[in-house]
């Protein structure tokens, strides 16, 4: 028990009992043994007794303010190398792609006084490829959106994460983090604060704790991603969570004064360094790491845009095959099933001239199809004339 606490118990302790003694001995003047009534009636198994009764309000009230206060305020996973962290190192072999494009719209140096401009520090370019404690400075309540090669996939477990540039595990600077599947609705992944809001945490403190935050960037220093699951955020039909294209990293203004501060998912004011009112202030983005790719979506959309071109039809001797994407399978069977032509297409090679002289007149059917997911396919009908 803390020190105040034993304080508050044994004085309420004390007091009921002196509260209890003094009724006691109200009631006994009344009496005509007014004189000893005080003393032969209070016995010592009573005030035991008042004792054990106090000593166990005191335990449920500890036990009451552990739960509504202690879980709260520290329940989520630690710094890096605290058991049960969630940071992921730069290096992990979970990665399996980076952000490819960035786009930065600056913010505040100080959004309290607008005068001062917004920040400058980096480029765009810093927050691509893998992370390596290069960056560019949002500013209060700065943005980005980083897009990719392919999109991200919800799946099982963490599906990205997002790196920062603290350089400790209490100095963190923090951002909101959004998703999009079209580049033009943005959803936002429920952020959880539990740290303090009645003393505004300045520009030089270390008082940080990641065990009072979740679903915030920036929670782990430099080097390490904090990761994000996209089945955390509620299901709509404008966000497709298995073709996610866009991702917005938004800057905390981490001021606890309501005409500045961002909230958390229960209306929380997010406390973190304020004002930083330097070129480099706000949330310093490194990178976006990927775990979960949509590789199914890709081919799905390359194939749907594949150019396929087969002249002359009909023809007499040859056909020539233009096909836009490499790494095709072509089969030309006649109208009873049997194969009467087949060939894997040269990959660097998009036009095909093929000699079907031997075949007799008739039609026959060309299915082009892709050699590593053959259920992609497209069928042509040909006809062989004179």
């Amino acid at each position: 028990m803390s020190l105040w606490a034993f304080r508050w118990a044994h004085a309420h302790k004390v007091g009921v009992l002196r509260a209890a003694l003094s009724l006691r001995c109200y009631a006994a003047l009344r009496t005509a043994d007014a004189p000893f009534a005080c003393l032969t009636q209070v016995t010592p198994t009573r005030i035991d007794l008042l004792s054990n009764i106090m000593r166990t309000s005191i335990i449920l009230l500890t036990l009451t303010l552990f739960f509504t206060f202690g879980l709260s305020w520290a329940q989520f996973p630690g710094g890096v190398g605290s058991i049960g962290t969630t940071a992921i190192y730069k290096d992990s072999s979970i990665f399996v792609a980076w952000a490819t494009q960035c786009a930065v719209t600056r913010g505040y140096i100080d959004i309290a006084n607008p005068g001062l401009g917004n920040v400058s520090f980096g480029h765009d370019s810093m927050a691509l490829g893998k992370a390596d404690n290069k960056v560019v400075s949002l500013g209060d309540r700065g943005s980005a959106v980083l897009s990719f090669a392919l999109p991200i996939k919800d799946e099982p477990g963490f599906d990205f994460a997002v790196f920062e540039n603290a350089f400790n595990d209490t100095f963190l600077e923090l951002a909101v983090v959004e998703v999009s599947s079209d580049g033009v609705n943005y959803f936002r992944f429920p952020a959880y604060s539990n740290t303090q809001t009645y003393t505004q945490i300045g520009p030089f403190d270390n008082t940080g704790d990641p065990t009072k935050i979740h679903n915030l960037a920036g929670k782990y220093r430099v080097l390490y991603g904090t990761p994000f699951d996209l089945a955390d955020i509620t299901d709509n039909p404008l966000l497709d969570k298995n073709n996610i294209k866009y991702i917005k990293i938004i800057d905390v203004v981490g001021s606890i004064n309501p005409a500045y501060a961002t909230y958390d998912v229960q209306n929380n004011p997010i406390n973190d360094p304020y004002p930083t009112a330097f070129a480099t202030g706000g949330f310093d983005l490194d990178a976006v790491g990927v775990i979960h790719i949509n590789t199914q979506s890709f081919i799905l959309n390359t194939w749907a845009t594949t150019q396929i071109k087969v002249y002359p039809n009909p023809f007499v001797n040859e056909i020539s095959v233009f096909i836009s994407q490499s790494n095709q399978y072509l089969s030309l069977e006649d109208m009873q099933g049997k194969v009467q032509y087949e060939v894997v297409l040269e990959p660097e090679i998009q036009g095909h001239r093929i000699d079907l002289s031997f075949l007799p007149r008739g039609m026959y059917i060309l299915t082009i199809r892709d050699k590593d997911i053959p259920q992609f396919q497209r069928v042509v009908k040909l006809i062989k004339g004179q």
